[in-house]
C-alpha cells in the first residue's frame, strides 16, 4: 500500500531536501510542501491534496505546527502527523502529542530513521525514537496538576479503565494480569478490545491515550 506525504517547512531548502531522501523511500510518495500551516489550509480545500501523513515542522511564521497539528486532530483526523524539530524539547514534544502528533522525529536523524519512523507511523499508528518515550513515561508518572481531562470518545467499562491506567506503568503484561487478579488471556482480550475500540495499535499508544484523556 502506497502512502502519500505533505512536508510542512518553512525552510525551503529542508523542505526539498527532505522530499527529495523520502523519494527514495518504498510505499511513499509526495504530494507537495507548504511554507507553514496556513497554507496547508488553503491546499487542503481540494480533497486531492489531503495526503495519509503530514511531516510538520513545529516552528514556523503564521501558523506554526502546535496550531497546525489541532487543526489536523479536529478537522482530518485520518491524517496521521510526524512532528518535526530541532530540538529534544519536552514541553514541545509533551504539547504535540497531546495536539494529535502521532510521532515525533529530530531534524538531525538519519534517513534510514525517517524511513523507519514513516513505517511504523503507519503500521503501528505511533512513532517515538527511545529519548521521546522516556519523557512521555515520565510525564505520564508525574503529570501537570492544572490539566483537565480531554473529552472520552466512547464508554470504557471499569476493568477497561484500569487496564488501560496500569498500561502507563513498567508492568509486564504478566504483572498487570496478577495485579488485575486474571489470567494472562483476559489481558490480551482487555488489549485487543481497547485497540480497537480506540483505533490504536500499541501499548505506547494505550499510554499515550490514557495521558491525554485524564486517566492517570
Amino acid at each position: 500500500m502506497r502512502h502519500s506525504i505533505v512536508i510542512v517547512d518553512d525552510h525551503i531548502l529542508i523542505a526539498k531536501a527532505l522530499a527529495s531522501i523520502m523519494s527514495n523511500f518504498e510505499n511513499f510518495d509526495i504530494l507537495y510542501d507548504c511554507g507553514n500551516g496556513k497554507e496547508l489550509q488553503d491546499k487542503f480545500s481540494y480533497k486531492k491534496n489531503i495526503p495519509s501523513i503530514v511531516l510538520l515542522d513545529i516552528s514556523m511564521p503564521i501558523m506554526d505546527g502546535f496550531a497546525t497539528s489541532k487543526w489536523l486532530r479536529e478537522e482530518h483526523p485520518q491524517v496521521l502527523v510526524l512532528a518535526l524539530s530541532m530540538q529534544d524539547d519536552e514541553k514541545s514534544l509533551i504539547r504535540m502529542i497531546k495536539n494529535g502528533a502521532r510521532g515525533y522525529l529530530l531534524k538531525n536523524a538519519a534517513p534510514t530513521e525517517l524511513e523507519s519512523a514513516l513505517k511504523t507511523i503507519t503500521n503501528n499508528g505511533y512513532y517515538y525514537p527511545d529519548w521521546a518515550s522516556s519523557i512521555v513515561f515520565s510525564n505520564i508518572a508525574n503529570p501537570p496538576v492544572d490539566e483537565l481531562p480531554v473529552e472520552i470518545p466512547l464508554e470504557l467499562n471499569d476493568r477497561e479503565i484500569e487496564f488501560l491506567i496500569l498500561c502507563t506503568t513498567d508492568l509486564s503484561y504478566k504483572d498487570i494480569s496478577e495485579k488485575m487478579l486474571c489470567s494472562p488471556r483476559t489481558i490480551e482480550d482487555y488489549k485487543n478490545r481497547l485497540c480497537e475500540k480506540l483505533t490504536i495499535k500499541s501499548r505506547v499508544g494505550l499510554a499515550v491515550f490514557a495521558v491525554k484523556s485524564g486517566f492517570v
